[in-house]
């Protein structure tokens, strides 16, 4: 008779998501997932092809989070500064899981970009003021405000600055406000 299987990709995933988002992915190796499973590395091995494969899985697991949990939060119905808002919000609540994943080097970041990218895209086709901007304009609107949410994030994130939900909605009002009324996009490409 077989032995059961006690250590599912579950387990090793949800292991594999409380080291970065506690440690960062400096500590994302075989061994360290193992020691906080209390195992060996081997159940890892026979679920994951190899750590790429198992970064892979967390990635997918790490945006389905961020889709449903961080950014669905409807707070003044304008699709940017409520993205802008939850981003901030969740780099000021989980600054460890906010460093490993915008700020910090790791082979995820373009799969992470693109996830951030195409998120914008979505909820900004869904509002009826913006979603008939140009392509040109969007990616610009993406760009600039982008920018300036990673940067209050940041700061926030850091403890360098502490604006009120208010201050923020006011700039992030002002920024989308400036970028869709200027024509000349060299300020920001």
């Amino acid at each position: 008779m077989a032995r059961k299987k006690t250590i599912t990709k579950d387990h090793i995933l949800n292991a594999a998501y409380e080291i970065v988002a506690t440690e960062g992915f400096s500590r994302f190796t075989a061994r360290n997932i193992a020691s906080k499973m209390k195992c060996s590395t081997q159940p890892i091995y026979l679920e994951f092809k190899n750590m790429d494969d198992l970064k892979n899985a967390l990635f997918d697991k790490i945006e389905g989070y961020l889709h449903e949990e961080v950014f669905s939060q409807v707070i003044t119905g304008a699709p940017i500064v409520d993205m802008t808002l939850n981003y901030v919000h969740f780099a000021a609540e989980e600054k460890v899981l906010y460093r490993s994943l915008y700020v910090e080097e790791h082979s995820g970041g373009t799969k992470l970009n693109k996830f951030s990218y195409d998120l914008f895209m979505e909820k900004i086709s869904g509002d009826e003021k913006l979603k008939n901007l140009s392509q040109e304009k969007k990616e610009v609107l993406f760009s600039g405000t982008w920018v300036v949410a990673t940067g209050l994030a940041s700061l926030k994130s850091g403890g360098l600055i502490n604006p009120s939900d208010e201050k923020i909605i006011d700039l992030m009002r002002e920024v989308t406000r400036g970028i869709i009324e200027n024509n000349d996009y060299t300020f920001i490409l």
